[in-house]
């Protein structure tokens, strides 16, 4: 009796656990506002998880598959009508690596992302075609923002641990043009991320560094604080505040790279003292504990 007892629990559980698994349709709903909708603690970090298996499962990836390599990508067969999920796992991946993996562990998954991403562009027959004679041109007719945003943002990530390598193998034209383009698609893709990328960009070059470029840029997604270092910008995005990361970019890449400390610091004090809010739940809270360390850097030369 008593192993009666315990083959019907553990069916039971078998069966409970495959019913609450994760839908393909409920990993989509997950995304709202250009983001994802999961928390900034250890049940998001496992909800992102199950989100990147649900995508994973769906394109019929197994482990067999080196995500790590992009010809092995590339080469993987996906449905066309799957592009969609290409997009939002490379996504999956940017978040996860950039959010609850450090800098020391992070690597591998941003490269996962960049190859997806590719994958995705390169499912467009055009975009294919003409990548194969120049990388650029081929961004130039491109249309699926978010293939081209999230590759950009893993791709970079990628750049920024091997940067002079990336320079002599022409990352940095390629992923220029590709947030250039997102720009001219759609620039309030993420509450004004392809004016941060653009930002960040500039501000980073390991050759050539450009912090007026970078002020240019970050000043699209500040509204307040007003931004008022140079006197030529543009209109900042609407609602650009509620996304924390708008800030945090400016004092990082502009002000602390000028070694303005009080600046950086003023803004950063801002972000810190609001609420989270309900729009941007994860990388809100994300960018409250950065704009702490942040700040603390800061505070160490005042």
């Amino acid at each position: 009796m008593r192993k009666v007892l315990f083959l019907l629990c553990a069916t039971l559980v078998v069966v409970g656990s495959a019913a609450v698994a994760m839908t393909l349709d409920e990993a989509l709903e997950l995304y709202q506002n250009d983001s994802i909708m999961v928390s900034y603690d250890a049940a998001g970090k496992a909800k992102l998880e199950e989100i990147i298996a649900t995508f994973r499962t769906a394109l019929g990836v197994t482990d067999a598959l080196n995500e790590e390599n992009e010809d092995a990508v590339d080469a993987f067969a996906v449905d066309p009508s799957l592009k969609p999920v290409v997009n939002k796992l490379t996504q999956a991946y940017y978040a996860y690596a950039n959010v609850f993996l450090s800098t020391d562990e992070n690597e591998s998954t941003y490269l996962k992302g960049k190859h997806w991403g590719l994958k995705s562009l390169r499912m467009n027959p055009t975009f294919k075609q003409l990548q194969d004679k120049d990388f650029v041109d081929a961004v130039k007719v491109e249309t699926d923002v978010e293939a081209l945003y999230w590759t950009t943002s893993n791709w970079l990530r990628v750049s920024q641990k091997h940067a002079l390598q990336a320079v002599f193998a022409g990352v940095p034209a390629k992923t220029q043009a590709m947030s250039e383009r997102c720009i001219q698609l759609a620039p309030n893709y993420v509450a004004g991320g392809p004016f941060r990328s653009l930002g960040a960009y500039y501000s980073g070059l390991p050759i050539g560094q450009d912090l007026d470029k970078a002020l240019y840029y970050l000043c699209h997604v500040i509204t307040d604080p007003a931004c008022s270092a140079c006197g030529d910008c543009q209109p900042a995005i609407t609602n650009a505040n509620e996304y924390f990361e708008n800030r945090t970019f400016l004092a990082e890449f502009y002000y602390m790279e000028k070694k303005m400390w009080a600046e950086a610091a003023g803004i950063l004090q801002t972000v810190i003292a609001e609420p989270i809010g309900a729009k941007y739940p994860m990388m809100n809270a994300y960018s409250q504990e950065n704009a702490k360390k942040l700040l603390a850097e800061c505070q160490k030369h005042m």
